[in-house]
């Protein structure tokens, strides 16, 4: 299928390109943005949520799922989006949000209006609440004194769990799908798709080792898959080249790819690479090699709008380190997702004070931490959580100001970066698609591995001999070839790549 060697950019709208000044990102800034994204060699774009909403959870709490957003424009410039990206050969895949509505959605007001209500029933109400917690802090259930029930929230309070039991939930559902196909997209992101919660046992959770909960009765649970796989088949039914990927709320590799069995999604995030605090050759290696064997094409990214940024958390401000991690990311078997901005080596935002917060995960650690921390102390501790560091606005122009949320920080070496990634992307275009790798090894600090025609290694470490498989020669990189042919001299931190030839 057309994925298998596409290149996916997501871009964070509001954070993106602003086209009108107001200071908030907008689809007319993507569609001004769409012959750089074409240049660096971008094959889709992933679109985060543009649907009309209250912005509790900046998008990912949608009131209308059939709308655009005033912020961001109109159903007219959406148009002309997937229209002006599909003429340059990009395809446009977008977020959607089917775990829970804001509670501002029409849905929702209908549903708390009457415990008589025809669609009391599409959300999840109850006379007295179990012990569950919102995976945002505190309970998952708020009272609603109207009506004397307690509605289920697996995250913030003002975002309703949908109930999935309901077969007028999921025909809702797919009627949202077809209207969004009939306009052109040509895929969809589901966003934290195995919270649906489709038992209604309301056993309580216990704890773990740790002390905090585990979530073992309201995610993962008995029929999702039977769900999920209907819903997929009627997306294929209407287009079998339409891509699905799901976001699945676990780094557990296991559970991730269980997700991608027969009759449900092509692929999904692969947090288990993803999501690393800190890189660790050991485990990149040992993941490696069960995603290299797994038969769904894996995802492969290290950025996204809910952590920290590589630069920071990975690379550790290191430019070659940055380097190994881009070759890693794209001359590989898997799918990649660039984040924007990782092709210049975009920075964290670190937000000051509390009220440049706009995350409400980090408000809520803010809060939590300042009954028993200062203001510093707190301030630090919800910038750990905080995803408002990936989320700064992309500094295109050295004038620009901060808008809804304050800049990125600029990387000094920003035009060397990005030229690594577009040769990058071009190699991968012409070398590519990877369906097989071989020979995954990890010497000390270097690691290697094959393709069906290229040898990458990989150093992190000090300088090292790596021998090769092959008469070679050099496509990319800083490794010095032997006169031999029979290895590589590898400098600290060098990447090198390899072709093979008769």
């Amino acid at each position: 299928m057309w994925w298998e060697n596409a290149v996916f950019y997501e871009i964070y709208i509001a954070s993106f390109a602003d086209s009108d000044g107001d200071g908030i990102g907008d689809i007319n800034g993507i569609r001004e943005k769409l012959s750089y994204l074409k240049e660096l060699g971008v094959d889709a774009l992933w679109l985060t949520p543009f649907y009309p909403s209250p912005k509790v959870d900046n998008g990912y709490d949608v009131s209308d799922y059939c709308g655009v957003d005033p912020q961001y424009g109109t159903l007219e410039a959406f148009d002309l989006l997937v229209e002006e990206a599909h003429q340059l050969e990009m395809r446009i895949i977008i977020d959607v949000v089917f775990n829970h509505t804001s509670t501002k959605h029409p849905w929702f007001i209908e549903s708390a209006s009457d415990k008589e209500h025809p669609k009391r029933d599409w959300y999840i109400w109850r006379d007295q609440p179990n012990n569950w917690e919102s995976f945002f802090g505190g309970s998952a259930w708020k009272y609603d004194a109207a009506t004397t029930q307690y509605y289920y929230h697996s995250f913030a309070e003002e975002q309703a769990d949908l109930n999935w039991q309901n077969p007028e939930v999921k025909q809702a559902v797919f009627d949202v799908l077809g209207f969004w196909l009939a306009r052109g997209v040509d895929g969809f992101r589901f966003d934290v798709i195995n919270n649906l919660t489709v038992s209604h046992q309301f056993s309580d959770n216990p704890l773990g080792k740790d002390g905090k909960q585990d979530h073992c009765n309201d995610v993962n649970q008995p029929g999702i898959k039977r769900v999920l796989k209907e819903l997929n088949h009627w997306i294929k039914a209407v287009d079998p080249s339409i891509f699905t990927v799901a976001e699945i709320s676990s780094d557990q590799l296991a559970l991730i790819n269980s997700y991608t069995e027969d009759g449900l999604f092509d692929t999904a995030f692969h947090f288990n690479l993803g999501s690393m605090e800190a890189l660790d050759l050991e485990k990149l290696t040992r993941d490696f090699k069960e995603m290299s064997q797994q038969q769904k094409m894996p995802t492969l990214f290290f950025n996204s709008h809910d952590m920290s940024r590589s630069w920071h958390r990975l690379a550790k401000e290191d430019r070659d380190l940055y380097r190994l991690l881009t070759v890693f990311l794209l001359i590989n078997r898997g799918i990649p997702f660039l984040f924007q901005g990782e092709e210049q080596g975009a920075a964290d935002y670190l937000p000051q004070r509390l009220a440049d917060i706009r995350d409400i995960q980090a408000k809520n650690k803010y809060q939590e931490e300042l009954i028993s921390r200062g203001e510093s102390q707190a301030l630090a501790m919800a910038n750990q959580v905080n995803r408002d560091r990936s989320r700064g606005m992309l500094p295109w122009l050295s004038t620009q100001q901060s808008g809804w949320i304050g800049l990125a920080a600029v990387n000094h070496e920003a035009k060397e970066i990005l030229a690594d990634y577009q040769e990058l992307m071009r190699l991968r275009k012409t070398e590519g698609p990877f369906r097989n790798i071989r020979n995954i090894e990890l010497n000390g600090e270097c690691l290697s591995y094959q393709t069906e025609s290229l040898q990458v290694i990989l150093n992190f470490g000090q300088p090292v001999k790596q021998s090769i498989e092959g008469n070679r020669k050099t496509l990319f990189g800083h490794g010095s070839l032997s006169e031999d042919g029979h290895w590589v001299h590898m400098p600290s931190k060098a990447c090198w790549i390899g072709k093979e030839y008769q």
